[in-house]
């Protein structure tokens, strides 16, 4: 063999090698196409397995559920006094700060049938049910604010608590509360066999007796802004509580309510509709509105903590904010440079909801706070000073009681005979052994039955405390008569009650 073809392949060599790399990509190619079908078995199983965990269409009982939620809707009878009821607990709840009673209160309240009238007879373009709902939901807030009204008129509260503030200014929170705890509360309704423990927590969630009972307080003290306050937190619960309504039934496709005359369908349909336009606009209002207004509220709490508390220089007394009037003030203890003024005002562009705000710095100019501790020493001295004056005032009272003392025995001395019992030591005993006198007195007295002999007697005056019983007075005043005979050395004592 030459060199010129010593390291040549034969022609089927190279068939071989040719049909080695396409035996591989074959290999590879059904590698990914393995690759494929296993990711598309995976994606099926998981969206299947969604599907099924997800998907509550197939366990909805529509005729049930309409039946069940229009038995709920009138107010009469029985659901009139437990709603009476149940706004006599939470009252009593939020005037004495208990949230136990006032989650007792929600859960015997039937607010929730009305509001859902309302959302199923828009789903279903049901004209009479909507009629229906609204009439009763109305008798039910002027049912609950009369309620209210009137305990918190019999028994006005002595502070506001803590219980009944917190339903004065909704947020953002009420928000999701109220249409999270709607969607809760309607699929639960749309299961076959109601779910009575989600019924019972949305009812406590979404808080619709306590709004209610806050704004009987406001009409009960003239408070306004607390009433609106409170009734615009009732109303965006029951918003959004009828929205939830309405978008669950229409997503489980509830039948329509058919009518027999094409145009009355047609028209009731256009109403309907309206209506759900009507719903849902304040609805979307209120929402952008509340979390604007939640938003304002976390950056001025971060600007105030920040920027404010954060500044050893800096101490803030009070701090106001009128999102209406875009105006941020600022109350300030001793003197405020104009270089941190111009800080402060530059500081507040960096958050991005109060660049329109305007920031008023109040600082007391003519307080630095050397001369605030100027004034508080001046305080000890006077404090000091006062201490003494009331030291030397109590020891002059003592020697005065001492004094009166010594004069109460001279003159005892003189008034009573060689034998008599002392008055102050007698009345002092007897307050001992009888703790529920208030009064006493006693004194030797001249009498005659006959007009003709003359006798003397022993007579105590006195006057109890006025929780004691009849039966317990004639105990300790026949223990006293006893008790005074053998002090006084007498046969008779006659006891005169004052």
């Amino acid at each position: 063999m030459s060199d010129e073809n010593k390291f040549n392949f034969s022609e089927e060599e190279k068939n071989k090698q040719i049909t080695n790399e396409m035996n591989k990509e074959a290999a590879v190619e059904e590698k990914k196409d393995a690759v494929k079908k296993d990711a598309k078995g995976l994606f099926a199983s998981v969206k299947t397995f969604m599907s099924e965990l997800l998907d509550f269409r197939d366990d909805t009982d529509r005729d049930a559920t309409i039946t069940a939620i229009k038995a709920d809707i009138p107010f009469k009878g029985a659901t009139a006094w437990i709603l009476v009821c149940s706004i006599f607990v939470a009252s009593i709840g939020l005037n004495a700060n208990s949230t136990a009673v006032v989650i007792g209160a929600m859960l015997i309240s039937p607010l929730m049938g009305p509001i859902l009238g309302v959302g199923l007879s828009i789903a279903i373009n049901d004209i009479d049910t909507l009629k229906k709902s609204l009439i009763n939901l109305a008798i039910m807030i002027v049912l609950s604010l009369l309620t209210a009204f009137l305990f918190f008129w019999l028994f006005p509260l002595s502070e506001e608590t803590s219980e009944l503030l917190g339903r004065t200014r909704p947020d953002i929170r009420d928000v999701l509360i109220a249409f999270f705890g709607g969607l809760a509360l309607i699929i639960a309704r749309t299961k076959r066999g109601t779910i009575a423990s989600v019924i019972f927590g949305v009812a406590i969630a979404t808080a619709l007796m306590p709004p209610l009972c806050t704004a009987g307080y406001g009409l009960a003290e003239g408070n306004w802004v607390y009433f609106g306050g409170a009734m615009y937190l009732f109303t965006i619960n029951t918003i959004f509580i009828a929205l939830a309504t309405f978008l669950v039934l229409k997503i489980l496709r509830f039948p329509m309510l058919k009518y027999a005359n094409s145009a009355k369908r047609k028209r009731i349909s256009r109403i309907a509709t309206v209506v759900a336009i009507i719903v849902m606009i304040p609805a979307i209002w209120t929402f952008l509105t509340v979390l604007q207004e939640s938003k304002y509220e976390r950056d001025y709490k971060d600007f105030i903590a920040n920027e404010i508390q954060a500044n050893p220089n800096l101490w803030l007394q009070r701090d106001h904010m009128e999102i209406e009037n875009r105006e941020i003030s600022l109350y300030f203890n001793g003197d405020v440079s104009e270089e941190m003024i111009s800080d402060l005002q530059n500081e507040i562009q960096d958050y991005e909801n109060l660049k329109n705000f305007e920031l008023v710095i109040n600082a007391n100019k003519t307080r630095s706070a050397d001369r605030l501790i100027e004034s508080l020493d001046r305080a000890y001295d006077d404090l000091d000073r006062k201490d003494n004056v009331i030291d030397g005032l109590q020891k002059q009272i003592e020697d005065l009681e001492t004094n009166i003392s010594n004069l109460n025995k001279v003159i005892e001395s003189k008034n009573t005979s060689k034998n008599a019992v002392s008055f102050s030591a007698l009345s002092r005993d007897a307050k001992i052994r009888f703790n529920d006198l208030e009064y006493f007195g006693y004194a030797k007295m001249l009498e005659s039955k006959d007009f003709i002999n003359i006798d003397t007697v022993t007579v105590a005056n006195v006057r109890w405390k006025v929780e004691l019983s009849d039966s317990m007075v004639v105990t300790k005043e026949r223990d006293l008569q006893k008790w005074l005979k053998n002090e006084l050395k007498v046969d008779t004592v006659f006891i005169r009650r004052n």
